[in-house]
């Protein structure tokens, strides 16, 4: 399955909501990158203000090229989120994005609803969630 990506944004909540799948190349995430760069050029918050919902429920396993070019990515202080959630499957996927996202704090959930919710709640609570229930629970790296 080729690399698929949509990059969405809501300027009035402030919050991007990113669609990950299939299978990436280096050309896939620097086509991604733009995407992403000119989304936030949509928000209309101050810089790192805004929220990210990232699902990756339908990303295959990377190569640990691509793994650590996410990780750059995720490390980018100019697009840092105030808070991130990721959607995820419970796969090995899961576990490279766990490797990926090691210089970001994240929270994981397997439910998009409970993860908004999260994203959207006052308060920058450090709580993750279970990724088997979606409930809050600290992060495990």
């Amino acid at each position: 399955m080729d690399a698929i990506y949509k990059v969405e944004v809501d300027p009035v909540g402030n919050i991007v909501r990113h669609y990950l799948a299939g299978f990436f190349e280096p050309t896939d995430v620097e086509a991604y990158i733009a995407a992403r760069n000119a989304a936030h050029d949509k928000l209309t918050c101050g810089p790192n203000e805004h929220v990210t919902l990232v699902d990756v429920r339908d990303m295959k396993i990377q190569q640990q090229d691509i793994v650590k070019a996410f990780g750059g990515v995720l490390a980018d202080s100019r697009h840092r989120s105030r808070k991130l959630a990721f959607v995820v499957a419970l796969s090995l996927a899961r576990m490279q994005l766990l490797r990926a996202t090691s210089s970001r704090d994240a929270q994981y959930f397997t439910d998009p609803d409970k993860a908004e919710a999260w994203l959207m709640a006052a308060g920058d609570d450090e709580a993750g969630a279970d990724a088997h229930s979606g409930e809050p629970q600290s992060r495990v790296a």
